[in-house]
């Protein structure tokens, strides 16, 4: 049977990739809105209530807004904002980080997206965490460094407008809106100390989480290697692997889509250091990629189906 999507901010980068992977799919049909009445409540109130399933791909206030137009007890929503991801009621929308979160999310009439930064965070950590290997009152840090396009149409603007510009850190503040999921989701004691940046590159992401084993305990590198390696095994999306014959990881300028997660322990000869480091799309399993992943979950199919693997 054919199920209804309307996707609530269909024309920023999100929505368009979203909508890109749903392209030519019989199991879903788009309901779309004429440009005049995007912004439209009351055109937009009716989409979502006449639709079995929205994807919101909007700022915070807007997505809770949408959520208060819902006016009955079917409509299934999905949202890619920081708004509701550690909120009651809503499930967390990363099928792989821990046990049971692919049936509590199959089940769910609501779901957050991760964001970006913390599907790399957490999909290192998370696991780690949960089986007692890595403590859960570690004071944790994160380097990160994304693809412009996480920054939305206005940061797109800024790197076409800027030639010159190569690299952007930011969050100096030390408070950016992806930390709280962090530390919910990781289950963790203090918040992470979080270095995110921009490159030159539209899409593409790396996120580092440096351990310093050895004042830890005894764990060791390869310890943990074995342990995400055992976790993941058999994922269609997420893969892990060791220092092997890798040099270097790179992000270039023009990386095809993917929906891919890749994991990577790396460790010294000892192991008592080592740099836990995920590699992901920002705008696939980082935004888009997990929004249909969810939906594919939510509606009972193959959770890859149009998906860019």
């Amino acid at each position: 049977m054919t199920q209804t999507i309307f996707i609530d901010g269909a024309v920023g980068t999100t929505g368009l990739e979203i909508a890109e992977r749903l392209a030519g799919r019989s199991e879903f049909e788009l309901v779309q809105l004429p440009e005049d009445k995007r912004k439209d409540v009351n055109a937009r109130r009716a989409a979502i209530n006449d639709s079995d399933f929205v994807i919101l791909c909007l700022p915070d206030e807007a997505a809770i807004e949408a959520v208060s137009l819902i006016d009955n007890e079917t409509t299934r929503v999905i949202d890619a904002s920081t708004a509701h991801r550690t909120a009651d009621g809503w499930a967390y929308g990363f099928a792989e980080f821990r046990d049971g979160q692919r049936e509590a999310i199959a089940g769910a009439r609501f779901v957050s997206n991760p964001g970006c930064y913390p599907t790399g965070f957490l999909a290192l950590v998370a696991p780690l965490i949960a089986k007692g290997r890595l403590p859960a009152d570690w004071p944790y840090v994160m380097n990160a460094v994304s693809g412009y396009s996480g920054g939305g149409k206005a940061l797109i603007e800024r790197f076409a407008q800027e030639p010159d510009l190569g690299f952007r850190s930011y969050g100096l503040n030390l408070d950016h809106k992806h930390m709280p999921e962090m530390k919910v989701h990781g289950g963790l004691t203090h918040d992470v100390i979080f270095a995110p940046s921009v490159i030159r590159a539209f899409r593409g992401m790396l996120v580092e989480v440096p351990l310093h084993l050895g004042a830890m305990g005894s764990v060791r590198a390869e310890q943990l290697l074995e342990d995400l390696t055992s976790f993941y095994a058999g994922s269609q999306l997420v893969s892990v692997q060791g220092r092997g014959d890798l040099s270097e990881l790179l992000i270039s300028e023009n990386d095809a889509p993917t929906d891919k997660l890749e994991l990577f322990v790396f460790g010294n000869a000892e192991g008592y250091h080592a740099r836990l480091i995920a590699r992901l799309d920002n705008l696939g399993k980082g935004a888009s990629g997990a929004a249909v992943q969810n939906l594919n979950i939510m509606a009972g199919l193959d959770e890859t189906a149009g998906l860019r693997l």
